[in-house]
């Protein structure tokens, strides 16, 4: 099982429908199973996520944040990983806004060389 703890992630792709982006970083944490994280820029004033590390090793979480709408959003999210070349980590993310657009799309993220 990937260790997330500690990692940090950025947005590379995003469907029209989302709000993160390039400017969109994420701080991860995990204990066991359980992930959470926070991320922020961009559209994204600030946002948390909490869920599970699966048995089949995909990210399935809430997430809830502030736009620069001062809108409160929040939907959930399946995320598979890959290894990349170098080490660090990709996630493709399948979500769906759980408000009244009730839309879905897709994201990738990727880890932060340091």
């Amino acid at each position: 099982m990937i260790d997330y703890n500690g990692r940090k992630f950025v947005s590379v792709e995003n469907t029209a429908n989302g709000e993160v982006s390039s400017k969109t970083f994420f701080d991860y944490k995990q204990d066991g199973n359980i992930i959470s994280a926070t991320y922020n820029g961009g559209e994204i004033r600030l946002g948390t996520l909490v869920g599970m590390v699966r048995e089949d090793g995909c990210l399935e979480f809430r997430y809830n944040h502030v736009n620069i709408y001062n809108e409160i959003r929040g939907g959930k999210c399946v995320s598979t990983s890959e290894i990349l070349p170098d080490g660090r980590i990709r996630l493709y993310e399948n979500w769906k806004w759980l408000d009244e657009e009730g839309t879905e799309g897709s994201s990738t993220i990727e880890e932060v060389a340091l």
